[in-house]
């Protein structure tokens, strides 16, 4: 599959519409999130090939394929196409950063860190198979993921594959999201400022959301200008979707939520609520996902098709979703 990559992008030139024209009207949201979704989907159940014993790979399948919204891939796909290249070039990456979430998520439930006996509206994967083998299902998910930018990414320049793999290692590690999580677990019970506060959720959460839009960015050859205005979009994004989180997991149920409502108060964790209050917590993902929508301000028009309007959408759908 060839792509139409974008080269040195100049946003004086290249100035977006606004976000009320007829082309940002147009573009049906829930349409291409659902469709995005379901190529994920696809592409995620053949990503795991006949791994032996069948012990594992079925509790790696268990957790990679219990549902979600999916909203790490299509932030990478998006981006993709946001840079000038076609999405699926980025599909093999996508994966991958489903498959080091998932990993996230089986290491973040078990015993020893957050303990959490419900994801995804089912049990956790060391509640099935046991916590040995979710420990290895989640080393194995990491390491396939890496496989799948290198080993199965046809039609992209190895140039462009290495600096994807650059950035995963940077978001999956001690500078990323293993980082945030020693963080957080180091002040459970302690008091908290909000810049302690951001460090872990710019790490544990911000650093993966990063490397979605970033990675895709790279894929389609983007230009460096385009790159920091992404990485100023994923900082904002990124916590934007921790603070609703962490609204969430006041306000809503554990029916709703599909995991366990309340464990960070049940933890003495800090959360954004229980430093600022939930109505001024609420203001301040407004406030990101505004500074966020902002950076893409000088892209958007690509043959006539507002590209830029999936990550704008994506980033008002954090702020709105209700799970």
């Amino acid at each position: 599959m060839t792509a139409s990559v974008s080269t040195a992008q100049d946003p004086a030139q290249d100035a977006a519409p606004a976000q009320d024209s007829p082309q940002a009207q147009s573009f049906d949201f829930g349409a291409y999130l659902e469709a995005a979704r379901l190529r994920v989907e696809a592409a995620l159940d053949g990503s795991l090939g006949p791994e032996r014993p069948e012990s594992l790979r079925e509790s790696m399948r268990y957790s990679l394929l219990a549902g979600g919204k999916r909203l790490r891939p299509i932030l990478c796909l998006a981006a993709c196409e946001l840079a000038g290249a076609d999405g699926e070039l980025a599909m093999p990456t996508a994966v991958a950063l489903e498959m080091i979430h998932t990993m996230s998520l089986i290491h973040d439930d078990l015993p020893a860190m957050d303990n959490d006996d419900l994801r995804r509206g089912r049990p956790t994967n060391h509640k099935v198979y046991g916590e040995a083998n979710a420990i290895l299902a989640g080393d194995a998910l990491l390491t396939r993921a890496f496989e799948m930018v290198a080993l199965r990414s046809p039609g992209v320049p190895a140039e462009r594959l290495l600096a994807v793999v650059g950035e995963l290692s940077l978001a999956s590690g001690a500078p990323g999201l293993v980082g945030g999580q020693v963080v957080d677990l180091e002040c459970e019970g302690k008091q908290v400022d909000l810049a302690t506060l951001e460090y872990i959720h710019l790490h544990k959460t911000g650093a993966l959301l990063r490397a979605c839009v970033i990675c895709g960015a790279q894929i389609a050859g983007a230009s460096e200008a385009l790159l920091a205005a992404l990485g100023t979009y994923a900082r904002g994004i990124g916590l934007a979707f921790q603070i609703i989180d962490d609204i969430l997991d006041v306000t809503a149920s554990s029916e709703v939520l599909g995991k366990t409502a309340g464990k960070d108060l049940t933890a003495d964790k800090t959360t954004y609520p229980k430093l600022l209050g939930l109505e001024e917590s609420r203001c301040r993902a407004e406030a990101l996902v505004a500074e966020a929508k902002a950076a893409l301000a000088p892209w958007g028009t690509g043959e006539g098709e507002f590209k830029a309007a999936p990550l704008l959408a994506l980033a008002d759908y954090i702020t709105s979703r209700d799970r």
